[in-house]
């Protein structure tokens, strides 16, 4: 044998034909292929749409009248899609009807480039015998319009073909005896509202039943936007497709030359929404049928407001035809929308500023977010969208407004120190731990040019507790340390208003986070990639100090209770137990039952115990404290 030259085959290697089992292929395409029975119906009508556009191809001018009607027998257990379109000859019969993966549709397409049609695969007949123990087809073509064939099959494995009396026009009827388990697609109301979503962009008129008016009746706003009021248009299609929420507004999607050919219609839902709820709501058609009815992951994540209809030719289906190939025609789609939906947004706050304050009022907390997510989204939404704060939902604007030129955010939750204390100075605090609050408030102020004050940080409590103009002698300190403090606590002389408020607790919230990702349970409830980071933050802090008492030393109470020490008062221990006790009431108020300070029980007997030393030492002689505002013009 020469260098190079291929062994002859042993009868052994000879190539062989792979067997089929044709009943397992059947029984797998016809109940595994697809995720719900309710396609079939959608897969026959399509069949009957697509014989129309055959029909007005291969006979231009016949006399057609393109109609469906789609018929349910509750006491036969029937449901037949009638059509009057192209009907199919004895052997279009066999090689189409009876061929497994055939499309004629297809070929069709590929031959004249028509992209009405909307077949692919050569497989939707075989839906059929997911729900029907019997299919029966009877039709007539308009190239033998004096010729009747019924073909008849169980299971989709044998099948017959009959001669019968031609149909008095050209066309087909399916029949379909359904299985038991499926009875209840034999109900005319179940089948408007099914093909009344699945057909609804169809032009050929779809009826059910003996109804006049088509399923399909619903104007498409951007079939037809060149006479009338475009937006109403755009308002009575969304509230007619988006059946779950009202819409608050809509806008349109428009192809973009060489990126996608999709069109169609957005809109804003009515639908409540925070932080991590996903309410998005897509349906794309492919070719006027409805191809997938949940395409979110079409939209962008923070538009969990959205809902909307697209339709394209250039998507491509996979062989169920319930989704998506995620191809650069998919992606493409998916960059337009979120082009569309910023676009509309922006439209709805030039034009529609009644709708536009409804959207900023419903949906607050989610556009939060997504300004953070797009920088487009963040120009148009500073200063309009509301961010919760201790006075209610305000402005960024506001908040600055109000904070004399700061704006101020607490990084705990709510009913902290920080509420107690802007309260009685009338500043609002921003909610730090809502949704998206902080991020966005820090880019606010990055592109305002304004202070952000976070208070529980570090940086944020320098600016709220301002240095003493001098500092205490040591062993004030220390004193003040041992009468006020707890363990855990820190003492730090400060001045801050008002002047009227003695000191302020203020938890250490890296200490709080530290003390949480470092309990036994840590691991089960946090994910890893986010244990690791906290514990990367925290690892500055050794824990030890979970909170730091600031003392007003412009309080005047705080400057009578030094003074009182500084004299050798026996009331100061007194006077410094009631402001302990203060203390310990003011943390409970601010914190809840678990708040930092000591125990509130104890704290609120210190109080009693503390008025009855004060009072026990007031001077036998003094006069009476005045029962009434009149009597202290009394002379004594």
């Amino acid at each position: 044998m020469s260098e190079g030259a291929q062994p002859e085959p042993t009868p052994a290697e000879e190539l062989r034909t792979t067997e089929v089992d044709l009943g397992g292929l059947v029984n797998v395409l016809a109940t595994h292929l697809y995720s719900t029975p309710l396609v079939a119906l959608r897969e026959l009508v399509q069949n009957a749409h697509d014989s129309h556009t055959r029909r007005l191809l291969e006979d231009p001018d016949g006399d057609h009248r393109p109609l469906i009607r789609v018929r349910a027998d509750a006491a036969r257990r029937t449901v037949a899609i009638e059509d009057t379109g192209a009907g199919l000859t004895e052997p279009e019969i066999h090689s189409y009807l009876a061929t497994v993966g055939t499309g004629y549709t297809r070929m069709l397409r590929d031959l004249t480039g028509n992209q009405e049609l909307i077949g692919a695969f050569g497989l939707g007949f075989l839906s059929a015998f997911s729900i029907a123990d019997e299919v029966t087809v009877t039709t007539t073509s308009h190239r033998e319009p004096r010729l009747g064939h019924r073909y008849r099959s169980r299971g989709g494995e044998q099948y017959r073909v009959d001669p019968v009396p031609a149909r008095p026009r050209p066309g087909t009827v399916v029949e379909l005896a359904l299985k038991a388990e499926h009875r209840h697609l034999a109900d005319e109301d179940l089948l408007r509202d099914v093909l009344g979503r699945y057909c609804v962009l169809l032009p050929i008129p779809v009826h059910v039943g003996e109804d006049e008016r088509p399923v399909n009746s619903v104007e498409v706003p951007w079939r037809t936007e060149a006479a009338g009021d475009r937006y109403a248009a755009r308002m009575r299609f969304a509230a007619a497709f988006g059946r779950r929420f009202e819409p608050l507004t809509a806008f349109p999607v428009h192809p973009v030359e060489g990126v996608t050919d999709a069109v169609g219609l957005l809109w804003v839902q009515d639908g409540s929404t925070y932080g991590s709820s996903d309410n998005r709501d897509l349906a794309v058609y492919l070719r006027g049928m409805l191809l997938a009815e949940d395409a979110r992951d079409l939209l962008p994540g923070w538009a969990g407001f959205i809902g909307g209809v697209v339709e394209s030719n250039w998507l491509t289906p996979t062989a169920s035809r319930e989704d998506l190939q995620r191809d650069e025609h998919y992606h493409a789609l998916g960059k337009a929308l979120t082009d569309a939906i910023v676009d509309g947004l922006y439209e709805t706050a030039r034009l529609r500023p009644a709708a536009w304050r409804r959207i900023l009022t419903r949906h607050g907390s989610d556009l939060l977010g997504a300004a953070l997510c797009d920088e487009r989204l963040f120009t148009l939404l500073a200063d309009d969208v509301p961010v919760p704060t201790s006075q209610g939902d305000l402005t960024a604007g506001a908040l600055r407004a109000a904070g004399g030129g700061a704006v101020h955010v607490t990084l705990g939750s709510g009913g902290g120190f920080e509420e107690m204390l802007y309260r009685a100075m009338q500043v609002p605090i921003a909610r730090g731990d809502r949704y998206a609050v902080l991020p966005f408030l820090r880019r606010y102020a990055r592109l305002r040019g304004c202070r952000l004050v976070e208070l529980g940080s570090e940086q944020g409590n320098r600016e709220l507790f301002r240095d003493p103009e001098r500092p205490l002698p040591e062993h004030e300190s220390a004193w003040l340390a041992g009468a006020l403090a707890d363990p855990g606590e820190q003492l730090v002389p400060a001045r801050f208003d008002p002047p009227g408020l003695p000191l302020v607790l203020v938890p250490d919230r890296e200490a709080e986070l530290k003390a949480r990702i470092e309990d036994d349970q840590a691991d089960a409830r946090i994910p890893s990639a986010a244990l690791r980071l906290a514990r990367a933050f925290t690892a500055r802090t050794d824990g030890e100090v979970r909170a730091r008492l600031y003392l007003n030393l412009a309080s005047p109470a705080v400057q009578d209770l030094l003074a009182a020490y500084r004299n050798g008062h026996t009331g100061s221990a007194t006077a410094a137990g009631l402001l302990r006790s203060l203390k310990v009431i003011m943390a409970a108020a601010s914190s809840g039952p678990s708040g930092e300070g000591g125990d509130l029980t104890a704290a609120l007997g210190g109080i009693g115990t503390a008025v009855s030393a004060l009072t026990a030492a007031v001077p036998a002689g003094l006069p009476a404290v005045p029962d009434s505002p009149g009597a202290l013009s009394e002379e004594p």
